[in-house]
């Protein structure tokens, strides 16, 4: 079984910053700069993931960046408001993935506490899986990307799917990255990180 440290999710997301840099130049030359903006936001982001390696698993990286990559395909091909349930997925996927390296960075200092309280750990996961979802909703409303209330709701649920999912995907790292004993796998990531 693959360690959520393998080496090969990183270079994924190197090459998921390539093709997200491609994306943001797209939008610029077709003269969406709300999509490029939103885009270069998540390079930005992934970026920073990627440089805090030794903070956040590999998966957590690969899995922002395949958010941004859909974020991508959403406004490179306007599949955001085309019929299907596209934006629900986005939506879902990316609250999982941001609450994934968000809440391991936030809680990463009481990781091994949270060990012994797992229950915990995971309604700490989902509340701010969660909250992330919220501020999400209130900034589209705020820039006027949604002006309907029922959209907002299925986004908010969607939301609420993604929080979830990252908790429990959070727990399987949170268990791998505090047992006591490090298999030789680890031993060579931590030595390859250093």
């Amino acid at each position: 079984m693959l360690s959520t440290n393998w080496r090969g999710y990183r270079w994924a997301a190197y090459v998921g910053q390539f093709l997200l840099a491609i994306a943001v130049v797209f939008e610029l030359s077709q003269g969406n700069f709300q999509g490029a903006l939103t885009l270069a936001g998540f390079l930005a982001a992934s970026v920073i993931f990627v440089a805090l390696a030794r903070q956040l698993p590999n998966l957590f990286d690969f899995l922002f960046m395949i958010a941004a990559l859909l974020n991508a395909g959403g406004w490179v091909w306007d599949l955001f408001y085309k019929p299907g349930p596209y934006d629900e997925i986005v939506h879902a996927f990316t609250t999982f993935s941001i609450t994934l390296a968000l809440s391991f960075l936030v809680y990463g200092a009481m990781l091994t506490t949270f060990r012994q309280h797992r229950w915990l750990y995971v309604l700490a996961i989902a509340s701010f899986g969660l909250s992330i979802g919220a501020l999400w909703e209130i900034f589209e409303w705020v820039v006027g990307v949604i002006n309907d209330l029922d959209d907002t709701i299925v986004d908010l649920i969607m939301d609420s799917i993604g929080a979830l999912t990252a908790s429990v995907l959070s727990l399987w790292a949170l268990q791998e990255r505090t047992k006591p004993e490090s298999t030789a796998e680890d031993q060579r990531e931590s030595a390859y990180h250093q």
